[in-house]
């Protein structure tokens, strides 16, 4: 076998040049990937926090993103997202009533539109959020899209309630750039939660669920319900007095989640 100038043998041409071709492919299919990546809408787009390179129309300049309120005390807040609709609110507002317990509504403003009735004077002992427009997933839409849908249904929960809400709460718990950039620009305060209702794991057991649920609160948790949705649902709506009960023999306090985070706002009377 005959080397070249240098040593190297034929083949240790041939595998050196068949690297180097490999190598070229490699480096081609990374650019490719890279300008792909490129192509998406980095600025303004779901994934990004920024629109374009202009100064940042974003309120107060900053967003906090919140799972649970920072406390020592027993305080615990109730919320209920994807409402109103005459199927459940009603019953919900009627129990937190009858046990004197304040909530957090996290509103669809186009339910709030349609049935404004359920709503108007009756949230007076009870907080509200914005949770979209018509419960779409905010984290996959641009944040022009993202800030119109969260700014209509702001608008719609002001004009039916008198209060503009401060809170929000996208759908699904799904964030994305353009959604925190449209918080900021509305000045919210985004609140996800630290404990969910599982209605499924007790299907007719009411009594079993609140069991769960008040044996998993901590202070400062925030526990996410809905008083829309499949029938399975009521499980939990079934076992609110239940729950209620079993969270005041432990000594816990129900506040909205506003007052929960503070700072120094005091906790409502709940009897």
């Amino acid at each position: 076998m005959t080397e070249s100038a240098h040593g190297w043998s034929r083949r240790d041409l041939l595998r050196r040049g068949a690297l180097a071709v490999t190598g070229a492919a490699a480096g081609a299919g990374a650019t490719d990937a890279w300008f792909t990546h490129r192509q998406l809408p980095l600025a303004g787009g779901p994934a990004s926090a920024t629109v374009g390179s202009g100064p940042q129309d974003v309120g107060a300049g900053a967003v906090p993103v919140i799972w649970s309120g920072s406390t020592t005390q027993r305080l615990v807040a109730l919320t209920f997202d994807d409402g109103p609709a005459p199927q459940w609110t009603p019953m919900v507002l009627d129990t937190l009533a009858q046990h004197r317990v304040p909530a957090t509504f996290f509103l669809v403003g186009a339910q709030v539109r349609k049935h404004a009735d359920l709503v108007r004077d009756r949230l007076a002992e009870h907080e509200v959020g914005n949770h979209s427009w018509a419960h779409r997933d905010l984290a996959r839409l641009d944040a022009a899209e993202a800030y119109d849908d969260l700014h209509r249904s702001h608008d719609a929960i002001a004009a039916v309630t008198g209060r503009p809400p401060r809170l929000v709460r996208p759908p699904y718990g799904h964030l994305g750039g353009a959604v925190l950039h449209a918080a900021a620009r509305l000045d919210y305060r985004l609140v996800l939660w630290s404990a969910q209702m599982v209605e499924r794991e007790f299907p007719d057991d009411p009594a079993g669920h609140a069991r769960r649920i008040v044996a998993g609160v901590r202070p400062g948790t925030i526990v996410l319900g809905h008083d829309v949705g499949d029938r399975r649902r009521l499980v939990a709506l079934n076992g609110l007095p239940d729950m209620i009960a079993g969270l005041r023999a432990r000594g816990y306090t129900f506040v909205t989640v506003s007052a929960l985070l503070g700072p120094g706002v005091a906790p409502t009377p709940t009897g």
